[in-house]
């Protein structure tokens, strides 16, 4: 008998079933969308504080000792050092930034003060003023410090002419400024322009202008007696320009102009409003006391800066 093969038709092998979206991830990752937006909130919050903290050691670090200015310690020494014992005494103190002011007879000196402070590694931050042999030394040995200059008190009608005038006069300084690679800081030294108002409109003015960014203030306490009560509003309206907040014991009326920080009535509180602002600027101490030997000086208000800032 002749059997007749099975004509059925076979059943399809079964094919493996695709596996879930999901299940070949980690545990954790994109397994739920929720969990997966609640870890980046907490990513984002833990960068954030990370980025609060760092911020506020930027701030804190700029009244380090070892990133204080030190200004007006050149002319006002009682004890008249030569660029040499300046540096070396700059060095016993911790100090290493400084700001230099001059007369003529210290241009002699000028290239002697820049090998100093290269042998004790001390960074010229700052120069008062114009003088060609200091900016041909400057470019000489690759310096680029912060040109200190007050800002003019022009005479004109309205304040906007006022303003036009301050930033003409400063032009030529300005464009050699750039050249040169150094900021041109405007220092309030009295009169119309050493108003907070008035340096920022010229820094305004010439940004917006003359494009010279590089511009912008420095501000000294002991020649802001009068801005001890608005003090606050004046540092924010200030604070986008400055290039360094030069400190001071602060008494009413300027009883005396010159004080050691520590010894006024509001310093003290003044320094609390730069820290509350956050301000991480270069900060600056001086001497500026003919009859005090300017490592006294310093010392007096690296010792009053201390205390304030452990209150």
């Amino acid at each position: 008998m002749v059997h007749q093969a099975n004509t059925r038709p076979l059943a399809p092998k079964p094919q493996d079933e695709p596996a879930p979206l999901h299940a070949n991830r980690r545990p954790g990752i994109g397994a739920n969308p929720d969990s997966e937006i609640d870890g980046m909130k907490n990513f984002i919050l833990f960068f954030s504080l990370l980025c609060a903290l760092a911020f506020q050691a930027q701030a804190a670090n700029n009244f380090a000792k070892d990133q204080l200015v030190a200004w007006c310690i050149v002319p006002f020494d009682a004890k008249q050092r030569g660029p040499a014992a300046r540096a070396e005494m700059l060095k016993r103190l911790g100090l290493k930034r400084v700001a230099y002011d001059w007369r003529a007879q210290h241009v002699k000196e000028f290239e002697e003060e820049i090998l100093q402070y290269k042998k004790h590694g001390l960074e010229f931050f700052a120069f008062w003023g114009v003088h060609d042999e200091a900016f041909a030394l400057f470019e000489k040995y690759n310096l680029h410090p912060q040109i200190w200059l007050t800002l003019p008190s022009p005479k004109a009608e309205t304040q906007e002419a006022r303003v036009a005038a301050a930033a003409k006069a400063l032009l030529p300084l300005v464009e050699r400024t750039k050249k040169l690679g150094c900021k041109l800081s405007l220092y309030n030294h009295g009169g119309w322009g050493g108003e907070p108002a008035n340096l920022v409109a010229v820094c305004t003015y010439l940004h917006q202008q003359h494009q010279a960014k590089h511009v912008g203030i420095v501000y000294n306490l002991h020649h802001g007696h009068g801005h001890i009560a608005d003090f606050e509003k004046s540092l924010k309206l200030m604070q986008p320009y400055l290039h360094c907040l030069n400190l001071n014991g602060m008494n009413e009326g300027a009883k005396p102009k010159i004080l050691s920080l520590g010894k006024g009535q509001h310093e003290a509180a003044m320094i609390a409003i730069i820290r509350k602002a956050s301000y991480t600027g270069p900060i600056g101490i001086l001497d500026h006391r003919n009859d005090t030997d300017t490592e006294i000086a310093l010392r007096e208000n690296l010792e009053g800066l201390q205390k304030i800032l452990k209150k």
